[in-house]
């Protein structure tokens, strides 16, 4: 196992342009060089995982208010998929609603994190992903 962290990328699935934005300037402001992949639903986010255009290691932003397939239907689909299951997922949602959050959390996400925070807020959200590709081990598949 080598102890130089590999380059984590970041696969955003959201479905408004402006919030999309916001993440990625967020990232730059923060000068952080990852990729950032976007799918604009759940459906389009699952395809792209599942063909391989999503380098890993990764891990997912995830709206979950999307047309087509919703982030908890998205939840549902990886974690029923064996090569999938063990995926990274942060939800960063509009959603300050428990019912969403306890749904999220039973679907083992490792975080949830409330939209109104971008901004000062948000870079604060930033920096906790940063320190956490840095710290954490990914498994090589």
């Amino acid at each position: 196992m080598s102890d130089t962290p590999k380059e984590v990328t970041l696969l955003l699935i959201e479905d408004d342009d402006i919030d999309a934005m916001s993440v990625t300037r967020a990232f730059n402001k923060m000068s952080l060089a990852n990729k950032i992949i976007r799918a604009t639903d759940g459906l389009e986010g699952l395809e792209m995982l599942r063909s391989g255009a999503v380098p890993s290691p990764y891990i997912i932003l995830l709206d979950l208010q999307m047309p087509r397939l919703n982030g908890l239907e998205f939840l549902d689909e990886i974690r029923q998929d064996p090569k999938l299951a063990k995926s990274i997922v942060f939800v960063l949602t509009t959603s300050k609603s428990d019912e969403d959050m306890t749904a999220s959390y039973k679907k083992n996400i490792a975080g949830y994190f409330v939209k109104e925070q971008v901004g000062e807020g948000f870079l604060d959200i930033v920096k906790m992903l940063k320190g956490y590709w840095k710290i954490v081990h990914f498994p090589e598949n």
